[in-house]
């Protein structure tokens, strides 16, 4: 019995060591585009509003303005001025934190709105931004509306 007992025993402690894994420390900085698009994403299914800034209501350029903001990252409060703010890049380039600037209104030449770029996939951009009909959302550039109403890719950061 003490034979079988110390066997046991023997094989638990070794089982419970095996698995053992050494902690792994996981305090990984979170780089600045990361966290300003996580901000913006805790706003998805925000309603749209007018002007909005808020969880009770948010428009495109409010939506990039406030995920900015909690970066301290000042940008303007419209998507037209936003638009002028800092430099250009092509879209095969762009990644997650970079901005979408978009002309959906035919009759205009100004940009009226703005979207943030959370992911590329397989050459597939992504971008959150508020919508008067579903308000804050993720669409894809390679939508037909967005695709036509596209203007240029912006990187702030």
């Amino acid at each position: 019995m003490k034979k079988l007992f110390l066997f046991l025993f023997t094989a638990a402690l070794l089982t419970s060591c095996g698995g053992s894994k050494k902690a792994v420390s996981k305090n990984r900085t979170i780089p600045k585009t990361e966290r300003v698009v996580l901000h913006a994403q805790a706003f998805s299914g925000t309603k749209y509003k007018f002007g909005g800034t808020t969880s009770k209501g948010m428009d495109c350029s409010g939506l990039v303005y406030v995920a900015f903001q909690k970066e301290n990252i000042v940008l303007p409060r419209v998507s037209r001025d936003m638009a002028k703010k800092g430099k250009p890049i092509s879209k095969s380039s762009a990644k997650a934190g970079d901005l979408v600037f978009f002309r959906t209104n035919k009759n205009s030449r100004n940009i009226n709105h703005v979207g943030l770029v959370t992911a590329v996939k397989g050459g597939e951009i992504y971008f959150i931004h508020s919508t008067t009909s579903r308000g804050v959302l993720t669409s894809s550039l390679d939508e037909k509306y967005w695709k036509r109403a596209f203007v240029e890719v912006r990187r702030v950061i």
